[in-house]
């Protein structure tokens, strides 16, 4: 891609979204990842590619040789989407267009290697290797591929991830982390009316522990636990036997997700007669802003400046993406360097178009720039 126009851009962007990818259609993910490595192919980029398991689709990497040699750049982005198949199509409207996974993440995966492209049909190189990583199961939370995401970010000197600006253009320095934990009750049934004394009912146990849980919410350390599940009983006339429910919260540092850890393994037994049981369920840890981070986004930030499109600052976010792995191990991460727009995870995802042109070109200007002595590097 010679020339950076906004209809250019705007047809990468579209061929992305129109290849339907929920996360569970692994045929659907594939033909994403089919898409990504023709275009990675392109411009010289050899490919991994890593099959899917646990009815997942593939690991897709493209590694672009840089200029100086050594570790590298990882761009991370993910080709599934939360939408069903037929949810809603592609269009465009005004300064905006609209579409399944437009916005999370598809416009940012379009853009960054738009900007490779970009590079290449202008006769120039990354200053750095780029290893351009797209992953097949963020939207639940990277099962099959976060121990892969890992390896590679511990590979490189700092990771990019093209997640959306949030706030109208805000770069993302810090996320908070997501804990789940799966919560079961086991009692013991009996007639409801004959003979109630006999039961031990693991709804009342559980109700017990919600309530000690949710207590742990405090807002103004963005600490939020929520019970959002909830199934027990059989019959109302039955003292229920089993009862299981979901733990989800926002945990902005080690300290939240500690304190819940412990709350959790300390629920007191109220009935003893009643077990419970607790298995933890997927999550993502914290990651908050170093130096390191703080460098990468002052050399994008002027960068967005010199490009057009400033940005509208740095924030903390607060959705999960693969960037917290990478961030909690300490390696660089800029999060949220993708399109401007909003509707995440409903039909009325768009994109700015006035975005497509300025971030692209910066996204470029990134892979050109950064290198030893450049953002901390």
């Amino acid at each position: 891609m010679r020339e950076l126009t906004t209809d250019a851009l705007l047809d990468a962007v579209r061929a992305w979204v129109e290849i339907e990818s929920p996360t569970n259609d692994a045929a659907g993910v594939n033909r994403v990842a089919d898409h990504a490595e023709a275009l990675l192919r392109s411009f010289g980029a050899t490919i991994e590619r890593t099959p899917g398991r646990d009815g997942f689709g593939d690991i897709l990497i493209g590694r672009v040789p840089g200029e100086v040699n050594g570790p590298g750049l990882l761009l991370l982005g993910h080709m599934d989407t939360v939408h069903q198949r037929g949810s809603f199509g592609f269009r465009r409207e005004d300064d905006r267009a609209y579409g399944p996974g437009i916005y999370d993440m598809k416009g940012g995966n379009a853009m960054a290697v738009a900007a490779l492209q970009h590079l290449h049909a202008t006769g120039r190189r990354p200053r750095l290797p780029v290893s351009v990583m797209m992953i097949p199961d963020e939207e639940v939370g990277s099962p099959s591929s976060r121990a892969a995401i890992e390896a590679e970010a511990l590979r490189h000197r700092a990771v990019l991830v093209v997640e959306p600006s949030g706030d109208g253009g805000r770069f993302t320095v810090a996320r908070h982390g997501i804990a789940r934990w799966h919560i079961r009750t086991i009692g013991r049934p009996a007639h409801a009316g004959a003979y109630h004394a006999a039961g031990r009912s693991a709804v009342r146990e559980m109700a017990h522990h919600i309530l000690a849980l949710e207590a742990l919410t405090d807002h103004p350390r963005n600490f939020y636990v929520n019970i959002g599940i909830i199934h027990g009983g059989t019959h109302e006339n039955m003292v229920p036997a089993e009862c299981s429910a979901i733990c989800y919260a926002l945990v902005p540092t080690a300290v939240e997700d500690a304190e819940l850890r412990a709350a959790i393994h300390a629920l007191p037994q109220h009935d003893a007669d009643v077990r419970t049981e607790i298995t933890p369920g997927l999550g993502r840890p914290p990651f908050v802003k170093s130096p390191a981070i703080q460098a990468l986004y002052d050399h994008a930030a002027a960068l967005a400046a010199e490009c057009g499109l400033p940005s509208a600052g740095e924030r903390v976010a607060g959705g999960g993406s693969d960037g917290n792995f990478t961030g909690a191990l300490g390696v660089p991460t800029l999060d949220g360097l993708g399109v401007i727009g909003g509707g995440p995870h409903t039909r009325e995802e768009y994109i700015e178009l006035r975005c497509l042109v300025p971030r692209t070109r910066m996204l470029a200007r990134l892979f050109a720039t950064m290198g030893p002595g450049v953002a901390g590097l």
